[in-house]
């Protein structure tokens, strides 16, 4: 099958939309004809490294479509099932996936640029093989994916908003919802406001946080934490120090803070913006060089709580179809996330606005 993907080839950050060559799906897989992918924030971290994932490489994580193709032995899955791609592949017999922490899959690991199993099912237009990104590279017009990669949701929920729960919506809600299980009125603080933290509002409001500080350099993306409920902003682009803005504003601390742009400065603020008895929840993917220093006697002493969210915490084939059915009850904001669509023609623009921070969330449809 011919297909335009979008590749990165190792060259300075910059992207190509080329014509690519994907097979049919083997035993176990299927081929998605993709309706829209999101641009996030970890593709931009393959073209720069942070997730030094080897080139040329399919990009795109966070897509949905519809099932073009079935392969052997595949039962759960037919032509026509709409559905989102999950970067993280569950076996669901690992030990992790049996204690039902399925985003820690074995498998998932195992092979971060391939199907499972090692396989590979794309090419470009002379043959040669092309990675896929985390198991998927949706970022494309036709990807196969192993079954355990894809989640079936509702054929009567827009797929251009569903593709954000692939990877920045389901990040954010569930670090508030499922890793960190905030109680309804707590005290929130979240540093970034870009997709995934905008989304980590959404779970504090969900949640019946009484109050929800965002953090952010950006005017632009405080004002749009207004609208998804943020109930204080601090600009620290203007604040000498965030950390006892936030200690003031909460009166000694938030309960929780959600680090959402993967830097371990930051890191270190959170930790420090919560109160005595209080969680920090690492939601950012940092470079593998860069470090995080805290007080370690503050660990002890004050009862405070360090922890990572990866992927929200998320079960896919229970947490993707709950957030439709959240969305379409009018109690999730994923319309409003869309700041920009794309064609895959215009993914280099794509990725540009990204980097320079112009979009809450930016969609190629296909």
């Amino acid at each position: 099958m011919k297909s335009k993907a979008v590749v990165f080839r190792g060259e300075n950050l910059t992207v190509h939309v080329e014509d690519t060559l994907v097979d049919p799906p083997g035993p176990g897989e299927v081929m998605i004809k993709m309706s829209a992918c999101g641009v996030c924030h970890s593709d931009l971290s393959v073209t720069n490294g942070t997730l030094p994932l080897p080139p040329p490489i399919i990009l795109g994580h966070e897509g949905a479509g519809v099932i073009a193709q079935v392969g052997q032995g595949v039962t759960d899955f037919k032509v026509g099932d709409h559905v989102i791609s999950s970067f993280v592949n569950t076996c669901g017999k690992c030990r992790f996936c049996m204690t039902g922490r399925a985003n820690l899959c074995d498998a998932a690991t195992a092979a971060p640029m391939a199907l499972y199993g090692g396989h590979v099912r794309t090419a470009d237009a002379s043959g040669k093989p092309l990675w896929v990104m985390a198991g998927c590279g949706v970022m494309a017009e036709y990807a196969t994916l192993h079954e355990n990669s894809v989640v079936k949701i509702s054929q009567d929920a827009p797929l251009d908003r569903c593709a954000l729960i692939g990877c920045g919506v389901m990040t954010g809600w569930g670090a508030v919802c499922n890793t960190a299980q905030v109680e309804a009125g707590s005290t929130c603080v979240i540093f970034g406001v870009g997709g995934v933290g905008l989304s980590a509002i959404s779970g504090c409001v969900a949640a019946g946080a009484s109050m929800i500080i965002a953090v952010d350099m950006l005017a632009s993306k405080l004002e749009m934490a207004r609208t998804f409920g943020a109930t204080h902003v601090v600009d620290a682009s203007r604040s000498p120090d965030s950390v006892k803005e936030v200690r003031t504003l909460t009166d000694g601390g938030a309960d929780y803070a959600f680090e959402c742009v993967g830097h371990g400065d930051i890191v270190a603020q959170a930790y420090g913006s919560v109160r005595k008895g209080g969680t920090a929840v690492v939601v950012g993917v940092a470079r593998p060089d860069n470090t995080t220093t805290i007080n370690t006697a503050s660990l002890a002493f004050q009862e405070k709580t360090l922890k990572g969210s990866y992927y929200g915490s998320t079960r896919p084939r229970y947490d993707f179809p709950r957030l439709v059915n959240l969305y379409q009850a009018g109690k999730l904001k994923l319309d409003e996330l869309i700041t920009q669509r794309y064609s895959i023609d215009q993914a280099p623009q794509a990725f540009d606005d990204l980097a320079q921070g112009r979009n809450a969330r930016g969609v190629i449809v296909f």
